[in-house]
């Protein structure tokens, strides 16, 4: 993996697992991890003698907002606060400067900093330099945090904002989620359907069935009150529910709350007697959806 430059937060501390903070220029990462977690594992094994697996699983990758420093702030104090954090340090005795595996001693000393570690962007995202002012001022805010976090009960969960990082796909607007969303929806097309999975997948469906429900209304000459005040049973309903169960795979709770479709536990039901009916008038409105928006997506 050729790097940009690690603009790393670096900190392990287990044998299980690693945090760090990397940009690449080029699309590779995935190709990249599999050398470097495969290498160190050989080169691990063979010091220490040993054989079999080291880390734990396949790497997880967060996608990070490059245009909002606030982002890539909340990002690097979560690698660098990694330690006090999982409690690999005593909260009231120790010092971050102190704990080895961890980039943070090579951020306020320059004394063995490696070749691979850029500072200057975490440096630029806290308004600080690369000086000897500006280091004492990053360890000074980073220690301060682990000062406050002696006195929270639960140090894990100091920053609110680290659970969005522990359980999302990426950190970001959202206007740059749904960049990331659009960009899936193009890959997707051309991989299988079940090669990708979890939150984002699930996102990328909500999206999708949030557009289809916009151009079916536009399809049906409706609008969001009208579809809001409709009864459940009336026919432009029921049509724009089997169009959007039909083309995503958003679950019924997703189609109760957005399309105003009462219980969700009726919704299969309901899809299926629009696929088996002969009525005229639904199988109009079938056919306006099916020209309308499966015509305009191979356009």
């Amino acid at each position: 993996m050729r790097t940009h430059r690690v603009d790393c937060p670096l900190s392990r501390f287990d044998g299980q697992h690693w945090h760090a903070l990397i940009e690449t220029p080029e699309a590779n990462l995935s190709v990249g991890m599999k050398w470097l977690q495969s290498t160190y594992t050989q080169r691990f094994n063979r010091r220490h003698k040993a054989c079999g697996h080291l880390l734990q699983g396949r790497y997880k990758a967060l996608l990070i907002d490059p245009d909002d420093d606030m982002y890539f702030r909340v990002v690097s104090h979560y690698i660098h606060l990694n330690p006090a954090r999982a409690k690999r340090l005593m909260l009231t005795e120790g010092a971050l400067v102190s704990y080895p595996w961890s980039s943070f001693p090579s951020y306020v000393r320059t004394k063995d900093r490696p070749d691979w570690l850029s500072v200057d962007r975490v440096f630029g995202c806290c308004r600080l330099d690369d000086t000897r002012s500006g280091r004492l001022q990053y360890r000074r805010m980073l220690q301060s945090y682990v000062d406050d976090m002696i006195v929270c009960r639960e140090p894990g969960k100091f920053d609110p904002d680290w659970s969005k990082i522990r359980r999302g796909w990426f950190w970001g607007s959202d206007e740059f989620g749904r960049a990331l969303l659009d960009k899936l929806e193009g890959l997707r097309s051309k991989t299988k359907p079940d090669s990708l999975g979890g939150q984002a997948i699930r996102l990328h469906n909500e999206h999708q069935a949030e557009q289809l429900k916009a151009q079916g209304l536009t399809a049906l000459k409706l609008d969001e009150s009208d579809l809001a005040s409709m009864a459940k049973g009336s026919c432009e309903k029921r049509v724009l529910v089997w169009y959007v169960k039909s083309h995503t795979t958003v679950n019924n709770a997703w189609v109760s709350e957005h399309l105003h479709y009462g219980h969700p536990s009726n919704v299969a039901k309901y899809v299926q007697s629009i696929r088996a009916t002969k009525d005229r008038k639904i199988v109009q409105q079938c056919k306006i959806l099916v020209k309308t928006l499966d015509g305009a997506s191979h356009t």
